[in-house]
């Protein structure tokens, strides 16, 4: 008689790992990189040390999927505003966003990005490069999408899109760091509207 042959079935996590990341997001976006501990992390995401590696392994690969998270999520007005018809239109909403996003009730001040990439031991050189690459990529799409306004006439040809670009995305990571020391959503909704007032016209 032919026996079944079992397979091995893996022991349920017995948490939500979605519910456990957003967790972990807040932990990081609150306290940066290296404020925030392994025990503040595992204590908010309500799970063991042991069950955070085996799902998703250690400090920095969590903090990797955290960050994509976070990307996709809080931070995905970035990628809104490039869709924007006009380049003053993609400003506004990056400058929009960064305000709505870092100043927001519920969550924490700031820019989970900007506050992680305060890390200054050797520890967190990996967690800066990754910051780093993930600024550099923001720059990057944003004066891509200028020089297709330049291109098409919607900025002067006599702009140069990387520093118009190079200015934005300054002056939204600046807006992160005054939200994060408790500037008001008034105040820097009027800094953002001095700021678009210079915006080079055609």
């Amino acid at each position: 008689m032919e026996t079944k042959q079992s397979c091995p079935v893996g022991r349920p996590r017995g948490f939500d790992t979605d519910e456990a990341l957003e967790r972990a997001m807040l932990v990081f976006w609150e306290h940066g990189y290296e404020g925030a501990s392994l025990t503040c992390l595992t204590r908010a995401m309500g799970i063991s040390t042991t069950s955070m590696y085996a799902a998703f392994g250690n400090k920095e690969e969590l903090f990797r999927k955290v960050l994509e998270r976070y990307s996709e999520g809080p931070s995905a007005y970035f990628t809104r505003a490039l869709e924007e018809p006009t380049a003053l239109g993609v400003a506004t909403g990056v400058l929009t966003g960064v305000i709505r996003t870092t100043t927001r009730p519920s969550r924490p001040r700031g820019c989970l990005g900007v506050q992680s990439a305060l890390a200054a031991s050797d520890g967190g050189r990996e967690v800066r490069d990754l910051l780093t690459a993930w600024r550099n990529d923001s720059h990057t799409a944003v004066r891509d999408r200028f020089r297709r306004a330049v291109d098409e006439g919607d900025l002067p040809a006599r702009t140069d899109p990387d520093v118009l670009a190079r200015c934005l995305t300054t002056f939204a990571f600046g807006i992160a760091v005054q939200a994060a020391s408790g500037v008001r959503r008034d105040e820097l909704r009027e800094a953002a509207d001095a700021f678009l007032r210079g915006w080079p016209q055609a």
